[in-house]
């Protein structure tokens, strides 16, 4: 990110793209996260601001529609950092080494970089180590939540980001799952199948990643 940069639905949109695109943790203003508080609270100024002027009802409408996709974006950044993080943190768990590269990482992200670090080195010496040692692990598993079959089949269903680059109205998927309506410029998630069919009819354009 450019020094002095100034926050817009634009700017974070090519900091997803960026993100999306690169395989390594990208750089950020250290003011970021204040930055964007900063941003949204200002949409929000303006969808709460009094009028009935016809010109301003629809400037609301507008902001309202941008910040729903300010915060899909903001989502889909957080996520994409947080996969390297953590693979940042099973390197240097794994290796020991002090040359790995942290430098991308935020003040913020920093204390969850070094949690999970340290919860990988001790499962690693609880673990590996112990059978190495001819010793049974010493600490008892996590329990993970079990998932319901919905959230299974979500999980493995392939879905591709787009953004719409026209007005696309509600309409139904193969299993009769709602979408939309979309504006044009909105961002979201939606399964592959469905991308495949709004790209040949030209609303969307995938955010591909490299």
């Amino acid at each position: 990110m450019a020094q002095g940069i100034v926050i817009t639905y634009e700017t974070l949109f090519d900091l997803l793209k960026r993100e999306k695109e690169r395989t390594d943790l990208q750089r950020l203003e250290p003011t970021f996260f204040g930055d964007i508080i900063s941003y949204i609270k200002d949409k929000k100024k303006i969808i709460e601001a009094k009028s009935e002027s016809p010109s301003a009802q629809e400037e609301h409408k507008k902001t309202e529609r941008q910040l729903e996709n300010i915060h899909k974006i903001l989502k889909e950044l957080y996520e994409r950092r947080e996969k390297k993080i953590i693979s940042l943190a099973l390197d240097k768990s794994r290796t020991k080494s002090s040359l790995i590269d942290t430098t991308a990482i935020l003040k913020e992200e920093k204390a969850f970089f070094d949690t999970l670090t340290s919860l990988l080195d001790t499962y690693r010496e609880a673990i590996l180590y112990s059978m190495l040692n001819e010793k049974m692990p010493f600490m008892q598993p996590i329990e993970k939540p079990k998932a319901d079959f919905k959230s299974a089949l979500e999980l493995n269903k392939p879905t591709k980001l787009v953004r719409f680059m026209h007005h696309v109205p509600k309409f139904v998927g193969t299993e009769l799952e709602e979408y939309g309506p979309f504006e044009e410029e909105d961002i979201a998630s939606l399964p592959a199948e469905i991308v495949n069919v709004l790209i040949s009819k030209g609303r969307v354009e995938e955010i591909k990643e490299e």
